[in-house]
């Protein structure tokens, strides 16, 4: 794939397809009234995917009405970071009745998505929330009875599917390439900067972030949902902390600034080197007590940084899955097998030396026949998804999803739950049946 501009590449994706082009401007939300805003959870992604780059880059159809997070200080400086004025809200009720929102963006910690996305759907207002939708069954069939009780929907934002590679693949198995897939190997490595960050974080904690298997591994386990085009059925998984936490060095404390270990700890951070790191959380730690610069050490730490899962498709396609959490390198290797031959791809993310600019698939036949594919990534966040996924939410939302891209609950839904019924296996020893966690009862064929 040639390098080319954001305009052609709409245009290649579907998102400016020729019947879009000659529907009027006004369904796509460009002229009129601007669509007014509501943002709750001010932390880095919201103030970042979902803030600055909004105000940059979708001013002309869109006004922030409201700010809430329930650290005062955070959401005040958020403001002024995003360059918006409008109101400051730490009570979320109290924001949502005042604002008069048509689209509410939620982006808090994951084990609260559920209380917001609800609310705003009960709301009758336009609800997108970052993934993982939430972070347990009973959370799941909560936010599919708001939709049903509503007739409202949620919009997850499973940028992972705007990528040029991601989709690149679904075109090659949708051609038929390798025939009727089989079974899939996908292993995921995370590196020693990376994969620390999440320790270091609230992501660190089970009850808050779901463990790594539900916050990082949904955007893994939708990709496959939507590659393979079916629904997981039965889950199985081991899952341990074999490399951060207490019990895994003595170097164990709370937070690095305060660390007696700091000039021996290879995984010191010096927040105070990071003016918007200060400005965003450490200038705010009296409001709420929460310390972005935790050690990844610390005793409270209670997630997995060591995952394999084991499940099956409803269309009977087995599943090979791990994550690893403290990797030398970051990337992900998958493999796809199919009744014509085999799709491979290595994708390195970060790599000492050598990095291809391009990322690279392959097909061989079951004779030996091969196929190479090179993928130029795009320009923008996480391979040039970010700004593809925004235009979808906010400047082209109705125009034809050739490749279905967009996601909603039921989407949301399926990858949280494999990594849910996969939490449940760690710790009972048992395999887990998606149909047995949610209303929800998985197809065979999605579309």
């Amino acid at each position: 794939m040639r390098t080319i501009n954001r305009r052609d590449f709409l245009k290649s994706t579907g998102v400016f397809s020729a019947a879009a082009l000659m529907t009027p401007v006004k369904t796509f939300g460009l002229t009129g009234r601007k669509k007014r805003v509501a943002l709750v959870g001010t932390g880095s992604r919201g103030t970042g995917m979902f803030g600055t780059s909004v105000v940059a880059e979708y001013s002309d159809i869109i006004e922030f009405a409201g700010l809430c997070d329930i650290n005062p200080g955070r959401v005040a400086y958020a403001r002024e970071l995003m360059k918006v004025n409008c109101p400051v809200y730490t009570d979320f009720d109290k924001m949502l009745k005042e604002v008069n929102a048509d689209i509410l963006i939620v982006t808090t910690t994951d084990s609260t998505h559920d209380e917001f996305v609800i609310k705003g759907l009960e709301k009758g207002i336009k609800v997108i929330s970052e993934k993982p939708l939430t972070t347990d069954e009973k959370k799941c069939q909560a936010i599919l009875d708001a939709e049903r009780r509503t007739g409202n929907k949620v919009i997850v934002t499973f940028n992972m599917r705007y990528q040029a590679y991601v989709r690149k693949v679904w075109e090659l198995l949708r051609s038929g390439e390798i025939g009727e897939i089989k079974s899939v190997d996908l292993n995921w490595y995370l590196d020693t900067s990376h994969g620390a960050s999440y320790f270091r974080r609230w992501h660190g904690l089970r009850d808050i972030g779901g463990t790594l298997l539900v916050h990082k591994a949904t955007h893994h386990f939708d990709t496959l949902n939507y590659w393979v085009d079916s629904e997981p059925e039965e889950v199985f998984a081991y899952g341990s902390l074999d490399f951060y936490g207490q019990k895994n060095s003595r170097l164990s404390h709370t937070h690095c600034r305060e660390c007696p270990y700091k000039t021996e700890c290879r995984f010191y951070w010096d927040i105070t080197q990071s003016s918007s790191m200060m400005r965003l959380y450490a200038d705010h730690e009296k409001h709420d007590g929460y310390l972005r610069d935790g050690c990844v050490f610390r005793k409270e730490i209670d997630i997995y940084d060591t995952m394999s899962v084991q499940y099956r498709y409803a269309n009977n396609v087995p599943v090979n899955y791990s994550l690893t959490a403290f990797s030398p390198y970051e990337g992900y290797r998958v493999a796809i097998n199919g009744t014509k031959g085999r799709l491979d791809s290595w994708i390195q993310q970060s790599m000492p030396t050598g990095v291809k600019p391009y990322q690279e698939i392959t097909i061989m036949n079951l004779f030996g026949n091969v196929k190479t594919i090179q993928v130029m990534p795009q320009a923008g966040g996480h391979g040039g998804a970010d700004p593809q996924l925004k235009d979808r939410l906010f400047r082209y939302p109705d125009a034809t999803d050739h490749y279905r891209q967009s996601a909603g609950s039921r989407d949301g839904v399926m990858s949280a739950l494999i990594g849910i019924a996969a939490r449940n296996s760690i710790e009972t020893g048992k395999i887990i049946k998606i149909s047995d966690l949610t209303e929800l009862k998985p197809v065979a064929k999605k579309s």
